[in-house]
């Protein structure tokens, strides 16, 4: 196996650890309740406000913070009954997200660098 394939095979088994994340990250509307927790003033919200945004119903809201939770973007605290959603800031689920890009873009830059992939005379 040549350099070039041993890279894109390491490539596809960085890439298989963080697709949850990918998944989590590739719906709208998950996409939008991110970015809602992001934006509020204060770390956490509850599901009744983050709903007031997307407009989104209860069960829709918290199918979507199932699924941002059970792929470590965001995390839940309770205080006493109330339960708020905030962003989780988990550096080993961030930083294995930056060592697949920076590894990508190495990649990407070597095989150019090689003249790969061939560009076809055109004729």
């Amino acid at each position: 196996m040549d350099e070039c394939a041993r890279q894109r095979m390491l490539l596809s088994h960085q890439f298989r650890a963080l697709q949850q994340m990918f998944i989590a990250l590739g719906d709208q509307t998950r996409q939008h309740i991110f970015i809602v927790l992001l934006e509020n003033q204060q770390v956490g919200m509850r599901v009744g406000e983050i709903t007031q945004r997307p407009h989104l119903s209860r069960p829709a809201v918290s199918h979507h913070l199932h699924i941002l939770r059970e792929a470590g973007l965001i995390a839940m605290r309770r205080v006493g009954t109330r339960n708020y959603y905030y962003v989780e800031a988990d550096e080993s689920q961030w930083g294995s997200l930056k060592a697949l890009v920076d590894q990508v873009y190495t990649v990407v830059h070597k095989a150019r660098q090689a003249g790969y992939p061939p560009i076809p005379a055109e004729g």
